[in-house]
């Protein structure tokens, strides 16, 4: 139970991080002093790479680093981040859909090519564990599609995403050796770590 609270708290978190960048990005209009126009999504000058930023700072500021200690951090912390995503769908992936599949006339279809998938901070990055699931999809998609064929692209995701669980895990022991009691626990609450 409480493990569920702490993912619908992040879950939570993302989706008012996104809202609020979506809506500072529409609110920024002409520009002023705002780069990356032209980068598609609703305000126009929404720019995922900027919003990162921001939560990455966000990040430094709630866990009290320095600039000499968030240099070793930060990019522990990031890949631990990116492979909760990978991991745990149902927060990002079940909140915003799957984001669409360019070419398939989804919601959310702006993917980009070729089943390229975008998310809150722009073009997710492909893995073994966003390709299973994108052949199951495309399976399931597929009204005819025999009871064999659907057994074996599940397999494909549950193997893909408990190769992803031993990475995280690694990442997440990774980041713990350099964190204080306080940072670990911090990060907890936030989801990040077990």
């Amino acid at each position: 139970m409480q493990k569920r609270m702490v993912k619908i708290g992040v879950a939570a978190c993302v989706l008012a991080l996104t809202v609020g960048g979506l809506s500072v990005a529409q609110q920024g209009g002409g520009g002023g002093g705002r780069r990356g126009g032209g980068q598609g999504g609703p305000g126009g000058n929404f720019d995922p790479a900027q919003m990162r930023q921001r939560m990455m700072e966000r990040y430094k500021e709630l866990l009290g680093a320095d600039d000499q200690a968030w240099k070793v951090m930060e990019p522990r912390l990031q890949k631990v981040m990116d492979l909760n995503r990978q991991v745990n769908p149902g927060g990002m992936r079940g909140m915003f859909g799957m984001f669409g599949r360019g070419g398939r006339g989804g919601p959310g279809g702006d993917g980009g090519p070729q089943g390229e998938r975008r998310g809150p901070f722009g073009q997710e990055p492909e893995t073994a564990l966003s390709k299973a699931m994108t052949q199951l999809q495309t399976t399931l998609e597929n009204q005819t599609a025999s009871s064999d064929d659907i057994k074996k692209q599940l397999t494909a995701v549950r193997e893909a995403r408990e190769k992803a669980r031993a990475e995280l895990a690694v990442a997440q022991e990774d980041l713990k050796k350099i964190l204080t009691v306080r940072q670990e626990a911090l990060l907890v609450t936030m989801g990040q770590l077990n």
